[in-house]
C-alpha cells in the first residue's frame, strides 16, 4: 500500500492546452476535518486507509495542500439543460487536480468538488455544502456495491466556512474518482462554437486514452460512439432495474464513458411510482423515473449532432438505433433475475409490467418487495406478501402466473434460489430519509452516522446483524423529501 506522497501522476487531459481546460488553484476551505472516506475508493489508488486519519489527508483534499505533479485544471464544456442548449458550462466549483496511475497501470482523475472560484463559475461561490456532498459520497459507493457504473468517492472533508443557499451552510469537498471527466458537453462545446482543431484534439484524445480497441476498427468514432451507445443502454436498464433516479440528465452531467455522474438530486424509489420526479426544480416531469430511457436517447442524440464532423448522419441515426433495443434486452435480464428467473419466455415482459402495475396502484416498496419474493418459495411468498396490494384479485392473478413461470424455469431448490435472487436483490438501498438523518448529524458535527450508513451500503446485499432500521420502510416524512439542485 501506498502513501500518500507516493502517488504517481500522468496529467494527460492537462497536456491538451489551455483551449480545453484552465489552469486553476484551488481555495482552502477552514479548519478541514475528515467527515468520511471510502476504503474501497482508496484501494483504486494503492493507498492504505489508515492514511485519511492523518491530518495530511484533510489539508490535502480541502485545498491546502498540492502534490508537486498536480496541475488542477478547470475543464471547459457546454451541454442542453432541460432540452435547452447553454453555450457555456464548465467546471464551476470543481477541478481536475490531476490524473493517477496505480499498481495495476490504471488512471484516475482526481477531481476536487467545492474547490472555489473558476472562470467558468458563472456567478457562482465555487463552493459545495456539506449535505450535498455527503449525499455523493453515499450514493457513489452505494451504486457501486450494486454494480451499476459510477464515478467513485474518495472522500469528504468539512469546514467552518460559511457558505449561502437557502440559508447559511459549510462547505465542504468531495474528491470523485474517475478514468475520465470528458462529457458529452465537451463535444458539444467544441462543435456548437466551430473549434474543429480542438475538437479533433478531444476525439483523439477520448479515443486513444478510453477506446483504444476502436482504433483498430475502419471508423474508430462510430466505433466509439457504438459503444457509448451500448453502455449508455446498459446503464440506463440498471437504473431503471434498481429504482434509480439521476434527477439531472443534462448532456453536460453524462459521462462519455457511460457511468453515473454528476449526482444532484438523485433518490432511490421508496414505493414504487413510474412518474416519481425526485428533483423538485423538474416542473415538467423532464427527468422523471420513467423518462429516463427516453432521455437517454435524446442525450445521445444530442451527442451524435456533435460527432457529424467525424461520422455520416446515416451511420450515426443507424447506430443511435441500437438503444432501445439493447435497453430493453438489458431491462428484461435484470428483471428476470431480480424475479428469481434463469431463463426467458416471450412472456416475460408483460409479467413484468402487470406486476409494475400492480405495485404502482398500491404504492409497494420496489425494493423490498423483490427482497421479500426471494425469501420463501414462490407459492409461500405471494402469499406473505398478498396483503401489500390493493387489487387482490389482480395479484392473485399475477402470482399464478408468477408460481407457474417459476416452476417452468426447471430449479425448485428453494436454497438455491434464495441465494441466487438475494444476491440481485439489495436489503439495503440509499433511501432519502436515511441519508437526509446521517447529514443532520454531520451538520451538528457527530460524523459517526454518515460513517456506519457507507459501511451498510457497501455490503448492500448481504443481512447485517443489528443493521435492521436500514432494512425498513421509510416513515411517511422520508417519502416525501424535496431535493434540490442547490449545493
Amino acid at each position: 500500500m501506498k502513501a500518500l506522497d507516493e502517488l504517481t501522476f500522468d496529467n494527460r487531459f492537462a497536456r491538451l492546452g489551455d483551449a480545453l481546460s484552465t489552469h486553476v488553484l484551488p481555495e482552502p476551505i477552514a479548519e478541514p476535518r475528515l467527515v468520511v472516506a471510502s476504503p474501497a475508493a482508496m484501494a483504486l489508488l494503492d493507498l492504505d486507509p489508515a492514511v485519511a486519519e492523518t491530518p495530511v489527508f484533510a489539508e490535502l483534499f480541502s485545498g491546502h495542500k498540492l502534490w508537486a505533479e498536480a496541475e488542477p485544471r478547470a475543464m471547459v464544456y457546454s451541454g442542453h439543460q432541460f432540452g435547452v442548449y447553454n453555450p457555456q458550462l464548465g467546471d464551476g466549483r470543481g477541478l481536475l487536480l490531476g490524473e493517477v496511475y496505480n499498481e495495476a497501470g490504471e488512471h484516475w482523475d482526481l477531481h476536487l468538488k467545492g474547490a472555489g472560484q473558476t472562470p467558468y463559475s458563472r456567478m457562482g461561490d465555487g463552493r459545495a455544502v456539506l449535505r450535498s456532498s455527503i449525499r455523493e459520497f453515499l450514493a457513489s459507493e452505494a451504486l457501486q456495491a450494486l454494480g451499476i457504473p459510477t464515478t467513485r468517492a474518495l472522500c469528504v472533508i468539512g469546514s467552518s466556512t460559511p457558505v449561502w443557499r437557502e440559508k447559511q451552510e459549510r462547505a465542504a469537498m468531495l474528491l470523485r474518482l474517475s478514468p475520465s471527466h470528458v462529457r458529452f458537453g465537451h463535444f458539444e462545446y467544441f462543435y456548437y462554437t466551430k473549434r474543429p482543431e480542438q475538437q479533433k484534439a478531444l476525439g483523439e484524445y477520448v479515443l486513444a486514452m478510453h477506446f483504444p480497441e476502436c482504433l483498430e476498427q475502419p471508423e474508430p468514432y462510430l466505433a466509439m460512439f457504438r459503444e457509448v451507445v451500448e453502455r449508455n443502454a446498459e446503464l440506463i436498464a440498471k437504473w431503471q432495474a434498481y429504482g434509480f433516479c439521476h434527477g439531472v440528465m443534462n448532456t453536460d452531467n453524462m459521462s462519455i464513458l457511460g457511468i453515473t455522474f454528476d449526482f444532484g438530486p438523485f433518490a432511490f424509489l421508496d414505493d414504487f411510482d413510474a412518474h416519481f420526479i425526485c428533483n423538485h426544480s423538474d416542473d415538467q416531469g423532464r427527468y422523471s423515473f420513467s423518462n429516463q430511457v427516453p432521455i437517454g436517447q435524446w442525450n445521445l442524440s444530442a451527442l451524435a449532432q456533435a460527432l457529424t464532423p467525424f461520422i455520416s448522419v446515416e451511420a450515426l441515426r443507424e447506430t443511435l438505433g441500437l438503444y432501445f433495443p439493447l435497453y430493453q434486452a438489458h431491462y428484461l435480464d435484470l428483471m428476470r433475475r431480480r424475479l428469481g428467473l434463469t431463463t426467458g419466455e416471450d412472456d416475460d415482459q408483460t409479467l413484468v409490467e402487470n406486476l409494475l402495475q400492480l405495485m404502482q396502484n398500491a404504492g409497494v416498496d420496489y425494493s423490498l418487495f423483490f427482497r421479500r419474493l426471494g425469501d420463501h418459495a414462490p407459492e409461500l411468498a405471494v402469499t406473505r406478501l398478498r396483503d401489500d396490494f390493493v387489487d387482490i384479485k389482480g395479484f392473485d392473478a399475477w402470482a399464478e402466473r408468477y408460481c407457474a413461470r417459476a416452476a417452468r424455469d426447471g430449479d425448485n431448490d428453494q436454497a438455491r434460489r434464495r441465494i441466487r435472487m438475494h444476491a440481485v436483490n439489495p436489503l439495503y438501498i440509499l433511501r432519502n430519509y436515511l441519508a437526509q438523518k446521517a447529514i443532520d448529524a454531520a451538520e451538528s458535527g457527530d460524523y459517526a452516522e454518515v460513517r456506519r450508513l457507507h459501511a451498510v451500503l457497501s455490503d448492500p446485499f448481504t443481512e447485517q446483524p443489528g443493521m435492521e432500521r436500514y432494512a425498513e420502510r421509510p416513515p411517511e416524512w422520508g417519502k416525501h423529501l424535496e431535493i434540490s439542485c442547490s449545493s
